[in-house]
Parts: structure tokens; sequence; C-alpha cells
């Protein structure tokens, strides 16, 4: 028996459906049917429908002030779902608490997504009135942040590193634009267990990041502590930061099998 490909069985209309809510991917909160329809290349009329039939189950809902459309509650209620389904989460979240109460700093995990680094879930320390928020289901750069770098740096196949630019986007003064000094940073986060931001991504905030690998050894994800660069600085990171976050990293790598 021949096996078919499944790109034969794709319904048309739930592949719009689905085009209409990427639209929303991006930077972009609100969108209107006409600019919908300019870049899905439909007919207003076909637009209208889908927003209709999207609408009517919650994953798309309508701004009355606007008249446009942004993303429905049921969008968010998936993305949590996801989120706990996946084993590195539930594996990592007691952890994340343990870890952000010990150090009295935010603590995040994230994962690689195409040419960015996602935090996942995150835990924020409770006596702290000045603290980072570490932007959850957000994309960040690899180049700049700690837990980016991290998956730079353990890249098994170096495929990373080897389609970085010569020039890396600049976000602060401390970014490292220069392709052979990043290089020779990530060879030194190899090395040595961790990677660092200093201001690099976001000015005054730094970041401290350790690679999670499962039982395959390779590396799922990276778990970081962030915060204010006055708290954060070179001295308790050496002496507190690393150690803890090497003694959790271990941790979580453990509960998904890795073994040393």
């Amino acid at each position: 028996m021949v096996r078919r490909d499944k790109t034969n069985y794709v319904i048309q209309s739930v592949a719009h459906a689905l085009d209409v809510l990427e639209q929303f991917f991006g930077d972009v909160d609100e969108l209107g049917v006409t600019e919908l329809s300019k870049r899905l290349k439909l007919h207003k009329n076909n637009v209208f429908r889908l927003l209709a039939t999207l609408e009517a189950r919650s994953y798309i809902e309508q701004n009355k002030a606007t008249e446009n459309y942004r993303l429905g509650i049921k969008c968010l209620l998936l993305g949590r779902r996801y989120i706990h389904h996946m084993g590195l989460v539930r594996q990592a979240r007691p952890i994340l608490s343990d870890l952000a109460r010990k150090c009295r700093e935010s603590a995040y995990v994230a994962i690689l997504r195409r040419d960015g680094v996602v935090p996942l879930e995150a835990a924020e320390p409770e006596d702290r009135a000045v603290r980072i928020m570490p932007p959850v289901g957000l994309t960040l750069p690899l180049h700049c942040t700690a837990a980016g770098k991290v998956h730079l740096a353990f890249d098994p196949e170096e495929q990373l590193r080897s389609t970085l630019p010569e020039h890396q986007k600049r976000f602060t003064d401390r970014t490292i634009v220069d392709r052979t000094q990043l290089v020779d940073q990530l060879q030194a986060v190899a090395r040595d267990g961790y990677a660092i931001d200093t201001g690099e991504f976001v000015e005054e905030v730094n970041s401290v990041a350790v690679p999670i690998r499962d039982y395959t050894r390779l590396v799922v994800g990276s778990l970081a502590i962030a915060g204010p660069a006055y708290r954060l600085a070179s001295e308790r990171i050496s002496t507190e930061l690393i150690p803890a976050l090497l003694e959790a990293g271990g941790d979580v790598s453990r509960r998904l099998g890795f073994n040393e």
C-alpha cells in the first residue's frame, strides 16, 4: 500500500483559519479585515467568515472600539496547555521556584526556537521591590542573552554558529557585534559550563544561564537568572549565582534522564 503524503489531506479552509491566527504572531496586536485580506491574498468576504468562525470559538475577539480583531482567550489557554504538557517545564517548575527563593532573583527556563530563545516558565522572588520580569513566550536573541549563548555554545554540530553573520545586531553599547569575538566567548562558555550577559540585551540588566540536558545528553533548554546589574555584580555572579545555577541545572537534567 502506497502511503500518501500528509499534505494531500490538508483542508484548505482550516489552513486559511490558521493563516489568520498566525498573522498575530509578530509585534502586531490588532488587525482589520482589509489588512488581513491583503496579507492573506483572500477576498474580504472569505476573511470575514474565517474571523466570524474563530470569534465564535473564542480564538479571535473583536475590539469594539476599533472594530479590529485580536487573539482571543482560547489561544492563551492552548499555549498554557502546551507548556504544561512539556516534560521540561514540569520537571523544572519546583526547581525554578526554589532557585528564585534561594537567590532572591527571577529565574526562568528557556528553549531554542528557530533563530532565538524563548522563555517558557519563570519564577520570581517574593521579597524584591525591584525585579526583572522574564518575557515568557517571547523570542529573545541568541547572541546577547545568557540563555541564548548557552544554546549557541553547546550546539553539537555548530550549525547555529555557522550561520552567525559577521556583524550581530546591536541592542546596547555592551552588545558583542563582532562574530569572531562572540565565537571566542562561546568557546569559553562551552569550557566553563555557563554563560553571562552583562547588559548586552537590556541596559542595566544582567543574566546568567546554564544548559539543561536530557537522557540523550543533548542540550534541550537553558536555566537562567536575571536581575538588575547593581545586584548581579561580577563577584556575586561568580561566588553565589553560578554555583546555584549549576546545581539547579544539574537537578533538572537528572530529572530528564541525564546521567553524567
